[in-house]
């Protein structure tokens, strides 16, 4: 019966024994889980905004010092450029019976060039030359690449409805003509950065927008 009762309690007590190592291994395994969670890095966390090198080098980014006569020639042109281009959007969009279509892309003309004349200015700013006035914008420069000529804005200017919108057409087409090709001198020969990334952008879109002015003038 003693030897009965002993084989019971030694059962008894390596039972005891196998629980609490198991239990011990548990705790110590979850304790290394927590300890490899808690000290792995967190990878998800931002160290700072990152810079979009098109804001630093781009037509937008700030404008470098560096830069030759050719970057200098294509501001001054292309300004007085531009703002034709903005008097003749001015001289369509005070007229009545304009086609709708014609309304909204005179009015592009003006929103997107706008901007690029002071951008332009503050190029020569930079560079220690005199910005462009709206008075040298109003001068004759029936010589430059599709300028229009005095007779060509008084023409606009006493055209009417449709005959009005066709001419407006005609005429800016040739005018982004010509600031394309002013546009593609700068990229051969520029040297400023932000004026060649400028002039890149001209390039894209007054080439759509004489795309999209043909397809006007077939639907007039």
């Amino acid at each position: 019966m003693k030897r009965t009762i002993t084989i019971a309690a030694l059962a008894l007590t390596s039972i005891l024994v196998l629980s609490a190592c198991a239990d011990n291994t548990e705790g110590e395994n979850t304790d290394t889980t927590t300890i490899a969670t808690t000290s792995a890095p967190d990878t998800t966390e931002t160290t700072g905004a990152t810079t979009d090198p098109e804001t630093e080098t781009g037509a937008a980014g700030e404008v470098s010092a560096e830069h030759n006569d050719a970057d200098i020639m294509f501001a001054q042109m292309m300004i007085p450029h531009h703002q034709q281009a903005v008097g003749m959007s001015e001289i369509l969009l005070a007229k009545d019976d304009i086609p709708a279509e014609v309304i909204e892309f005179a009015q592009g003309v003006i929103d997107a060039q706008g901007p690029e004349i002071d951008r332009m200015n503050t190029m020569l700013e930079t560079w220690e030359e005199d910005p462009v006035t709206g008075d040298m914008g109003e001068m004759d420069h029936g010589g430059m690449s599709g300028m229009m000529s005095e007779e060509d804005m008084t023409a606009l200017e006493d055209a009417q409805g449709t005959e009005a919108a066709r001419l407006y057409l005609e005429q800016m087409t040739a005018h982004h003509e010509g600031a394309v090709d002013m546009a593609r001198d700068e990229v051969t020969d520029g040297q400023n950065p932000q004026a060649i990334a400028l002039a890149e952008q001209v390039i894209e879109d007054q080439e759509a927008e004489i795309a999209e002015m043909e397809q006007m003038l077939n639907e007039l």
